[in-house]
């Protein structure tokens, strides 16, 4: 004999909602991975960017100072 079961077993949870979640979930996980992903390409140019600013301005920093270095040496009779 097997046992009995209660009403709630008998019934059950709707197997149709149970799919409609997961779909609603798996559309949302899709979105914020998108999200992700924009965010992580704009980080990167962000980066590069910035790596390109940080040169540029040692580049200009060298050459100021080699000009200060300079201007002494050029203005003695």
């Amino acid at each position: 004999m097997s046992p009995k079961r209660s009403a709630e077993d008998q019934e059950g949870p709707d197997p149709g909602v149970g799919v409609l979640e997961y779909a609603a979930i798996n559309s949302m996980l899709d979105q914020i991975n998108s999200c992700l992903d924009h965010l992580e390409e704009k980080n990167d140019h962000l980066h590069a960017r910035l790596q390109e600013l940080l040169e540029s301005n040692r580049q200009t920093r060298l050459e100021f100072q080699q000009q200060l270095g300079e201007a002494p040496s050029d203005a003695s009779p």
